[in-house]
C-alpha cells in the first residue's frame, strides 16, 4: 500500500477478469469469448485502415458507427453512445446516471463489476436476492431506488427474463433509470432495444451492448449504449470530461463492418446455441444440474463433486473454466460454449474425472 494513494483507492477490491493463461495446449472456456472469428468484412475493414491516416485522430463522435448502429436497430444516431467495450460504457453510466441520492439496485449474484464501480464512484447500492432457482423477479425491484441495473441474460447464471417483464419494471419505476446490460443477448434473449423506437421511447431505459461476444471482437474493445437522447447526452458529457477520443480508427472501421454483417452474426450465434443445447444434454447424462441459459455460457454443478475440485481437475487436463468462490454459487462452474470439438474434449475429461 502506497502512502500516496488517495483514500478511495485503499477501499477498492478491483474486478478480477477471467485469466488468460499461456499454456501450449489449452481448451479455453473461461472468458465467454466467441469460438468463431469475427466477420471477414470486419477484418478487411481493419486492414484497409492500416495506413498513414493513423497519424491523425479518429472521429471523436464516431458518427459513422453511430449511424450504423442506429440503422440496424431502427433508432436515431442521437440515441447511440460509444465506448471502449461495454465496461467503459458502464463506467460512464454509473458515474453519469446512477450516482443519485438513493441506492442503485442490482442482483446479489450478477456481473461483479457493478459493486466495483459503486465503490469507485462513491455510489450507495443495495443487492436484491435472486430467487431459489437463481431467477430475477422484477417485482422485487419495486422499491425506491437511485437506478436499477442487471444483465439480461444475467451473468454468471445465464438465466434471462422476457421483455414484457422489463416493460412492467419500467412502468413501476418511472423516477429512476433502468439499465439492461445485454452483453449476451444474441444467443436467445429478447432484446429491449425495440422499446426505444419511435415516439414511445421511454425516458428512463438504457440498453448496453458489446461487440466482444457475439460479434467476436473482444480484442478490439467496442461497446455502445442506446436510449433516450437525454440519457445519451448525459453520457456524452461524462465521456467528454474523461476521454474525448474513445474509439480509434481501426476499432470504428471494424465495428461498422461487423454491425453491417448481420448474416455472420446470425450464423455464428446459431452455432453456439446449437452446441449449448448438445452440451447441456451431455452434462445431464453425467448427473450435472445446469441452469437454463440463453447466453454463450452455462452455469452447472454436480451434486457429488465440489465445484473447486472439478475446476482444478479440468485445469490439470488443460481445460480452463470459471469458478467463483462466492456464497450460493461456489459449487457451480461457468463454462463458455466453445466449438463442438471443444465441448467433446470437455465431456470426455469430465467422464474421466467422475469415474
Amino acid at each position: 500500500m502506497s502512502r500516496f494513494w488517495s483514500p478511495v483507492v485503499q477501499t477498492l477490491t478491483p474486478y478480477v477478469p477471467g485469466e488468460q493463461p499461456q499454456m501450449q495446449r489449452l481448451v479455453k472456456l473461461n472468458t465467454n469469448e466467441s469460438p468463431y472469428g469475427p466477420s471477414p468484412k470486419a477484418l478487411e475493414a481493419i486492414r484497409n485502415q492500416t495506413n498513414d491516416d493513423l497519424r491523425l485522430y479518429p472521429d471523436p463522435e464516431g458518427a459513422a458507427l453511430k449511424q450504423a448502429i442506429a440503422t440496424l436497430h431502427g433508432l436515431s444516431p442521437q440515441q447511440v453512445f460509444l465506448g471502449n467495450g461495454s465496461d467503459e460504457v458502464l463506467a460512464h453510466v454509473f458515474a453519469g446516471l446512477l450516482k443519485q441520492s438513493k441506492p442503485v439496485h442490482f442482483p446479489d449474484i450478477t456481473y461483479s463489476f457493478y459493486p466495483v464501480y459503486c465503490k469507485l464512484f462513491g455510489i450507495e447500492y443495495k443487492t436484491v436476492p435472486l430467487g431459489t432457482d437463481f431467477e430475477i423477479h422484477t417485482g422485487d425491484y419495486n422499491t425506491p431506488n437511485g437506478g436499477i441495473i442487471f444483465p439480461n441474460p444475467n451473468a454468471p447464471t445465464g438465466r434471462s427474463i422476457a421483455r414484457s417483464e422489463i416493460e412492467k419494471l419500467l412502468a413501476n419505476n418511472t423516477d429512476s433509470v433502468v439499465v439492461i446490460d445485454e452483453a449476451y443477448v444474441d444467443y436467445g434473449t429478447e432484446s429491449c432495444i425495440p422499446l426505444l423506437r419511435g415516439n414511445s421511447c421511454p425516458e428512463n431505459l438504457l440498453v448496453v451492448h458489446t461487440l466482444s461476444k457475439s460479434r467476436a471482437l473482444a480484442g478490439l474493445r467496442v461497446g455502445f449504449a442506446v436510449g433516450h437522447p437525454a440519457l445519451i447526452e448525459g453520457l456524452e458529457r461524462v465521456k467528454n470530461s474523461f476521454n474525448s477520443y474513445p474509439l480509434g480508427r481501426l476499432a470504428q472501421a471494424g465495428a461498422i463492418a461487423a454491425i453491417e454483417d448481420q448474416a455472420h452474426l446470425e450464423n455464428t450465434s446459431a452455432k453456439v446455441s446449437n452446441t449449448r443445447s448438445k452440451l447441456v444434454a451431455q452434462l445431464n447424462t453425467l448427473g450435472f444440474d445446469t441452469l437454463p441459459s440463453t447466453a454463450n455460457f452455462i452455469f452447472t454443478r454436480h451434486p457429488k463433486y465440489a465445484g473447486a475440485k472439478l475446476y482444478q481437475a479440468l485445469r490439470e487436463r488443460g481445460i480452463i473454466v470459471r469458478h467463483f468462490k462466492s456464497p450460493r454459487i461456489e459449487e457451480f462452474l461457468r463454462i463458455t460454449i466453445g466449438t463442438d470439438e471443444q465441448s467433446g474434449e470437455l465431456v470426455a475429461a469430465l467422464k474421466e474425472i467422475l469415474s
